[in-house]
């Protein structure tokens, strides 16, 4: 069984996808997911979490793959395990963009907000130099 859950941050749409897609229920549900983020320019499909991926869930991919460069959303795989990739790399022809954590920060854009130490930093010269 797989369990899908959805994201938004600003046009980007995260699909985190945590289980098995082995049965067409799980494969549908996955399709559908993706489908109704047409008004997102990027969606991000998080496979970290795939235990398993079979058939119908690799044909899945394969026609989200096409509907995304149908409708002009790039569509982007984060950290598929190694398996997934191989299959992929058998049963198409078509070339997946794999990302990793350093890209799908830049694509959220995190790395311009001031990391947890350099706001507490912040905060204290503020602090200090009102006190002053």
């Amino acid at each position: 069984m797989a369990n899908i859950q959805i994201e938004k941050i600003a046009d980007v749409a995260v699909v985190h996808c945590e289980g098995r897609i082995v049965h067409s229920d799980a494969a549908f549900r996955l399709r559908n997911a993706v489908t109704q983020q047409s008004d997102a320019r990027i969606i991000i499909l998080d496979l970290s979490d795939l235990k398993a991926l079979e058939g119908g869930g690799l044909g899945v991919l394969v026609f989200l793959h096409r509907w995304s460069r149908d409708h002009g959303i790039q569509l982007k795989l984060f950290d598929p395990p190694n398996c997934v990739q191989r299959k992929l790399k058998y049963i198409s022809s078509e070339e997946f963009e794999i990302v990793g954590t350093d890209e799908v920060l830049s694509l959220l854009d995190w790395e311009a907000r001031p990391k947890p130490a350099d706001a507490v930093q912040q905060r204290l010269v503020t602090l200090t130099s009102v006190g002053s």
